[in-house]
Formats: structure tokens, C-alpha cells, sequence
């Protein structure tokens, strides 16, 4: 009776745990968003680690921290940045519990996109690591996307086959 008892405590323990670094990385993630849409480039930036990466929509959006920060800086700059907000999200982490990935679906200019990536604790800090953000395409309606980035999208496939 003792073992369960002691075995329930500590279940209960760890989920709490696990629940309260769930909410630092939703803030985490949220804040980071926001800071975009408030057009905070210290914010946005520092959130994410030095090695960051960040995929874009684009097929040749893969950044390095350095690469994507000189790539925002005129948008922020100019104020035009963008604003994603979650509708989703869905948190996990290693054994360690210092590794944590996600997914989530956004709310953005370009209508529902995904978001996903991987995030470390650095302290007592979570910082983002990796960012993939993809749109969202319909399944009915690949063919007629297929049909719009086909002939921009071949060019760079042979491009890339040549390497």
C-alpha cells in the first residue's frame, strides 16, 4: 500500500512538473510570436539560441540565426513584420526533460500555417533552437498548387540534383 502510495506521489509530482514547463514553453513560444507582431527584433531574436535555425515556407528559407536575423532586420525595421498566433500546440519532451518539441497550427496572413521545432533549456530559460514553419495546403487542392510552383520548383530541383 505504501509503494503505490509513494508511487502515485511521485506521478503526481512529475506531471505537475512536466505540466508547469509546459506552460514556460507555451509562454516561450508565445512571446516570441508576439514579439514579431510588435515588431521587437531584440525579443524576437534573443528567444531563439545562437545556433539557431529557421526554416521558412520557401524552399530555400534554411537560416542560420545570423543569416535569418540579416534577412528580418529591414521588415523590422520597417515595421512589416508578421503575426502568428497559435490555435494549437502540442509540447514534448526527452527523458532529460532539458529537450523539448512541438508542433502548431498558426493563425497567419497566409491563413492557417504549421509551425514546428525543438527547444532547449539553457538555466532556467527555454530557448528556440529550431523553427519550421510550413503552409498548410488542403489535400484536395495539392494538384492545383502543384500546377503554381511546378515550373519555379523544377528549376530548383534540378539545381539541387546537380550537387
Amino acid at each position: 500500500m505504501k509503494k503505490t502510495i509513494l508511487l502515485l506521489l511521485f506521478a503526481t509530482v512529475f506531471a505537475n512538473a512536466q505540466n508547469a514547463e509546459k506552460d514556460k514553453i507555451n509562454q516561450t513560444l508565445d512571446a516570441w510570436h508576439k514579439a514579431a507582431a510588435d515588431v521587437k527584433f531584440d525579443a524576437y531574436f534573443n528567444a531563439m539560441t545562437e545556433d539557431a535555425i529557421y526554416i521558412g515556407t520557401d524552399a530555400t528559407e534554411n537560416w542560420i540565426k545570423p543569416d535569418f536575423k540579416a534577412w528580418a532586420k529591414p521588415y523590422f525595421d520597417k515595421g512589416t513584420t508578421w503575426n502568428f498566433t497559435a490555435l494549437e500546440r502540442h509540447i514534448f519532451f526527452d527523458k532529460s526533460g532539458k529537450i523539448a518539441w512541438f508542433d502548431e497550427l498558426l493563425n497567419t496572413q497566409m491563413k492557417i500555417c504549421r509551425g514546428s521545432g525543438v527547444l532547449v533549456k539553457i538555466g532556467k530559460e527555454w530557448k528556440i533552437q529550431h523553427y519550421v514553419l510550413s503552409m498548410t495546403i488542403p489535400n484536395d487542392e495539392v494538384d492545383s498548387v502543384v500546377k503554381i510552383k511546378g515550373p519555379i520548383e523544377d528549376i530548383l530541383i534540378a539545381k539541387l540534383q546537380k550537387k
